[in-house]
């Protein structure tokens, strides 16, 4: 089984917890032969957000809750994420352009050559990942203003654009280096959303036991304490 396979299957597990009375909702239809809100329920429950619709998938992200997890548009905008997911990326929050974006905090924040130990290797992977999605979409206004805006701002983005280098790994191992926990070693898989074409889920979980686990623990804990995830909502809302 391969990990977009597993990372499905654990988000339909979570939406099976998920009763429709607890999420304010009248049952779809009669009987129901499995447990949990119906695939067509979950956006009801959440109703629509201003400006990204993927945010029906909210219950989803705040049920997982043992590891880092986030969506992503094509452009690499962070569009949702649950508790620990705001708290990882906290230093991208620090900045005041919104949405918070993988490649401006990659090559326009030093704060992100500590996050990644291996920069160029961050640095390597989030260009090819750009360049892919902007081949799959040549004629997005978005992507390309994107582009444009770190081409001028950017050498290190510059030189790195004109290798032509396209790719997209799935799944993974990846280290951070948080400026409160300390370094992070975690696995990750990533799933693109079907039902939501240019948006990918990304759940980042540590091997158990290990001292990666510890520091998630530690991260929840601050991140409570920081109220972290408000923070950044409300600053998305802004």
């Amino acid at each position: 089984m391969d990990n977009r396979t597993e990372a499905r299957e654990f988000l339909v597990s979570r939406r099976s917890r998920i009763t429709p009375e607890q999420a304010g909702l009248e049952p779809i239809g009669g009987r129901r032969r499995v447990p949990g809100l119906r695939r067509e329920e979950v956006g009801g429950a959440l109703g629509p957000a201003p400006g990204c619709g993927v945010r029906c998938m909210q219950y989803l992200l705040d049920a997982i809750t043992g590891a880092p997890a986030f969506i992503a548009n094509n452009r690499m905008d962070i569009v949702a994420a649950n508790d620990l997911g705001y708290a990882m990326y906290s230093d991208m929050y620090r900045g005041t352009a919104r949405p918070a974006n993988h490649s401006r905090f990659i090559f326009l924040d030093p704060l992100s050559h500590n996050f990644y130990p291996d920069w160029d290797r961050a640095a390597n992977v989030n260009v090819a990942i750009l360049r892919r999605e902007a081949g799959r979409n040549p004629h997005d206004k978005r992507i390309a203003e994107l582009v444009g805006e770190l081409s001028m701002r950017s050498d290190e983005f510059r030189t790195r654009w004109a290798a032509h280098n396209v790719r997209r790994h799935y799944s993974g191992t990846k280290t951070f280096r948080h400026p409160v926990v300390g370094l992070l070693e975690l696995t990750y898989a990533a799933m693109e959303l079907e039902d939501d074409p240019g948006h990918t889920l990304t759940v980042y979980p540590a091997v158990p036991g290990s001292p990666s686990d510890e520091a998630l623990r530690l991260l929840a804990s601050w991140a409570a304490t920081e109220r972290i995830a408000e923070t950044a909502r409300a600053a998305s809302r802004a």
